[in-house]
């Protein structure tokens, strides 16, 4: 059976970078990896960070709504990796 692990993250390349993990350290399908915005808008994050950053020069974006954290939800099918990956995702999450 299925345990659904949910973490919410302030920025858009952190919940990425959560992805990543899940996919590379643990194995985890990536069809078994939801990522939403953790409010009813939609949102990249609540801070700008990577490509959601203006350049040097550039005054301001308003391409990439900053209204909300995302959230990364992962169905995992093995028990023996679920701590861990709790471990891994609050590492980095908001909470």
């Amino acid at each position: 059976m299925a345990t659904t692990i949910e973490k919410t993250f302030a920025t858009r390349a952190d919940a990425e970078r959560a992805v990543e993990h899940l996919v590379q350290a643990f194995g985890i399908d990536r069809t078994d990896i939801f990522v939403a915005a953790a409010a009813a808008e939609n949102t990249a994050g609540e801070k700008p960070s990577g490509g959601d950053a203006p350049a040097p020069l550039e005054e301001g974006r308003s391409d990439a709504a900053l209204t909300g954290a995302i959230t990364v939800s992962v169905d995992v099918n093995d028990a023996t990796k679920e701590e861990a990956i709790r471990r891994e995702l609050d590492s980095s999450a908001l909470g």
